[in-house]
């Protein structure tokens, strides 16, 4: 058998190739994972530009310089099993290399979960190594696969940043100025923002998704990026950045003097990220790290505690984004290698209807 894997220029991002390695035998301890479906967002985009500043390219490096594998969260199937704690059949959930399988080596198993004790893994964060087994999930359903990998992420930052800058009292804000309000990630945080009272959320888009994001009706209101002067510059408000661009954070910062702070969440406008943040008025932008809130509210809460509360937030969000009768996301199918990097092109350009969740797989459709 043969593994086949979407790579990437690290300093080109639009440039990809099919790449295929023959498998090697597994160690003792190690499993072989079919990665049968994985959503692709602006999230994984943002994993690629930030790849060497955020060490998202060592998570699954193919030893190639110069070239990288982008991140993704999906669903795969024990195909191999060389260790005594996982079945072949079982199936998973986590972060997965853009490709069609993946050798893991699992270690602190739980009932619901396990890390993957690779030793290239041992200094990235402990996040992205657990690996949720769906039979004891509490998130897991069968029929909400797809919904599960375009949005668990994604919807986890998004409770996040809300509880991050809650926690933080909006740093004396009553104004949240959210960027790429289209983006699962940023509509994901507006949707709790909405539910803070006092609390005023824009979302800056560009003038072809604006009708998709007043539509969402999560957003006190919704303008486009050449429409930012509507906004009084005395407002006393946080931005949230999940562009990337340097030239909206620079119009942000010099145009708001009562901005209190500015949170860098990442990179959905590849073309225009880069320019020094140092030198920039008011706040310094700061890159929001996810983890480091879950750290703080597992210590403030407990494990537990900590679960139920996104629980309950995840079914309210799943529940409105799925609604029938006005869904806000709609899964998107693309089968097979081509098909993958063709959807990938599509994501990276900005070329994605915003209300379509691309669920791809490498593995070829007459092969599953």
């Amino acid at each position: 058998m043969r593994t086949i894997t979407l790579q990437t220029r690290k300093d080109a991002l639009a440039t990809t190739r099919l790449h295929q390695s023959a498998d090697t035998p597994l160690a003792p301890g190690q499993i072989r994972v079919r990665i049968e479906t994985f959503a692709l967002t602006s999230n994984n985009i943002t994993y690629g530009a930030f790849g060497d500043s955020m060490n998202y390219w060592g998570f699954f490096p193919t030893g190639e310089e110069g070239w990288g594998t982008i991140p993704v969260w999906g669903f795969g199937a024990v195909v191999q099993s060389a260790h005594p704690g996982v079945a072949v059949g079982e199936r998973l959930y986590g972060y997965f290399p853009l490709a069609d399988q993946v050798v893991l080596q699992p270690d602190r198993l739980r009932p619901d979960s396990f890390v993957d004790a690779a030793a290239h893994r041992g200094e990235l964060h402990a996040v992205y190594n657990r690996y949720n087994r769906c039979a004891s999930d509490p998130f897991y359903t069968a029929d909400s696969e797809d919904i599960q990998a375009l949005l668990r992420p994604l919807f986890t930052t998004s409770w996040l940043i809300d509880d991050f800058l809650a926690d933080n009292e909006f740093f004396g804000a009553d104004s949240v100025i959210l960027s790429s309000a289209s983006a699962k990630t940023a509509y994901g945080t507006a949707f709790q923002l909405a539910q803070r009272p006092g609390i005023q959320v824009t979302g800056l888009t560009s003038p072809a998704n604006k009708a998709f994001c007043e539509s969402l009706g999560c957003y006190s209101r919704v303008l486009a990026y050449d429409e930012l002067d509507r906004i009084a510059p005395d407002t006393a408000c946080v931005y949230v950045d999940f562009s990337g661009s340097a030239k909206l954070r620079r119009a942000i910062h010099t145009g708001f003097v009562n901005l209190r702070h500015s949170a860098v969440i990442g990179g959905t406008h590849v073309d225009e990220i880069g320019g020094g943040a140092k030198d920039l008025p008011g706040p310094r932008a700061t890159f929001f790290f996810a983890p480091n809130q879950i750290k703080k509210r597992h210590d403030d809460w407990g494990a537990a505690g900590f679960t139920d509360r996104l629980m309950t937030a995840w079914r309210a969000f799943t529940a409105k984004v799925s609604d029938p009768a006005a869904p806000w996301l709609v899964p998107t199918q693309h089968r097979g290698a081509q098909a993958a990097q063709s959807a990938y092109a599509q994501v990276l350009a900005g070329r994605s209807d915003p209300r379509a969740g691309h669920i791809l797989s490498l593995i070829e459709p007459n092969a599953r």
